[in-house]
């Protein structure tokens, strides 16, 4: 009995964790993502080189 209450705990766990643990949604989400993440390293790169063309 107390190994059945175990798994539904932890099956409850995972599914309640769920949608915190994925990142995006959909295709257009990680579209976003990437593109903020590609951004965020292009500034960086500006703020951090001496190349001055």
């Amino acid at each position: 009995m107390r190994d059945n209450a175990r798994l539904v705990l932890a099956l409850a766990a995972l599914i309640a964790a769920a949608p915190i643990l994925s990142a995006c949604y959909t295709t257009q989400g990680a579209g976003k993502d990437l593109q903020a993440a590609g951004r965020s390293l292009d500034n960086s790169a500006d703020k951090n080189t001496n190349y001055k063309p």
